[in-house]
């Protein structure tokens, strides 16, 4: 079992920045790919971005590629998405996921099908 926790949401002002921590424990973290996804009211949740095992290989949605950076400590056991640039329509309930690490390519990294353990969420919201 991993269990996973997610920090660092608030409110925030359009153009704004935001860093979400993910902390795990549990199993060796580095042996999971990274995700975070996100759910708005009324909507499906969407993944968002992504990080390997290894940090060598990131994906991330067209809807936050070049606005946020997803990066990992193995370490500390913690993977984080820095958001910056941020819309009212990135407002949603964060969740960090772990997948296995044979995870590969976008599709695999993008689906939540493929994640084996989710934190409870953290709450964005981003004002206009």
């Amino acid at each position: 079992q991993v269990q996973l926790v997610e920090s660092g949401g608030g409110l925030v002002q359009a153009g704004g920045s935001l860093k979400l921590s993910c902390a795990a424990s549990g199993r060796t973290f580095s042996r999971y790919a990274m995700g975070w996804f996100r759910q708005a009211p009324g909507k499906e949740r969407e993944f968002v971005a992504a990080i390997s095992w290894s940090s060598t290989n990131t994906y991330y949605a067209d809807s936050v590629k070049g606005r946020f950076t997803i990066s990992r400590d193995n370490a500390k056991n913690t993977v984080y998405p820095q958001m910056n640039s941020l819309k009212p329509e990135d407002t949603a309930v964060y969740y960090c996921a772990a997948a296995a690490a044979r995870c590969s390519g976008y599709r695999c990294y993008a689906s939540s099908d493929e994640y084996l353990y989710w934190g409870q969420g953290t709450q964005v919201t981003v004002s206009s």
